[in-house]
């Protein structure tokens, strides 16, 4: 049975076993944010001891990683609920987002520069709806070189970073919506439903190439890994002040 989210009532709550919504901001990595909530525990409230007396180690970690140019939901697992981070991580995701035509870059997003010039006059809302379906259902999907993927014993965008081929291997992926919502100064609005470990970035990728035409992901954000919603999550910082009214209340 999955937890009710951002539903702990005293700081013994949190610390044992709490399951968290976190609206992810621009810039910040997943460790970022798991980094962050370490911090406010660690200097805004006291841990009660357990059963034993025992002091007790504050665990934290997160379900599904969102790259740092992506914002949005991100679940965040406490104390005994840290154990089921693979099973909160394997639900169907849903992104925003927009997708640039007429350059690609190496990252197949804005962390690297966008290069060349391909040809855009022949994009419209219907080819690009048309280019859409066909990425939609089962995929061989081949991840950004620019990725977590360990190769060697190292993560791929080391390797990519230094201007080393990675030539990551395709990973079966279903993407079950790909809606595009709208065209305008070669660039395309759109909504994606796909299955965990799904690569956005790949998928803007993919239909510029299938288009004839080079495209990168310009903006994402996730609002959903279901059951769970982006509406229904919390700042940072309106989860570091609900801990210090509980930290008032319980001392």
């Amino acid at each position: 049975m999955i937890p009710q989210a951002n539903s702990f009532s005293s700081i013994d709550e949190f610390v044992s076993g709490a399951l968290l919504l976190i609206d992810k901001p621009l810039g910040w990595t997943s460790f970022d944010v798991v980094n962050k909530i370490k911090g406010i525990v660690k200097h805004t409230i006291d841990i009660p001891p357990n059963e034993h007396g025992h002091e007790r180690r504050f665990k934290v970690g997160h379900a599904g990683t969102l790259d740092p140019l992506a914002t949005g939901l991100l679940v965040i697992c406490t104390g005994a609920l840290t154990k089921q981070i693979d099973h909160l991580q394997a639900g169907v995701k849903e992104y925003t987002g927009s997708i640039a035509f007429g350059q690609t870059t190496p990252s197949y997003d804005l962390e690297t520069a966008p290069e060349g010039a391909f040809p855009t006059d022949h994009l419209n809302i219907d080819t690009l709806t048309a280019a859409a379906k066909v990425l939609t259902g089962e995929l061989l999907q081949r991840p950004p070189d620019f990725s977590a993927k360990q190769v060697a014993g190292q993560r791929a965008y080391k390797a990519a970073r230094r201007g080393e081929q990675v030539n990551l291997p395709p990973v079966p992926v279903t993407v079950h919506d790909f809606q595009v919502l709208g065209f305008e100064s070669n660039s395309a609005s759109f909504h994606i439903t796909c299955s965990k470990g799904t690569y956005i970035r790949s998928l803007a990728h993919d239909i510029g190439q299938n288009l004839g035409s080079g495209s990168h992901l310009t903006a994402l954000r996730r609002v959903a890994s279901h059951p769970f919603h982006v509406d229904n999550a919390l700042t940072v910082e309106e989860l570091a002040e609900r801990l210090r009214k509980l930290q008032n209340k319980d001392s």
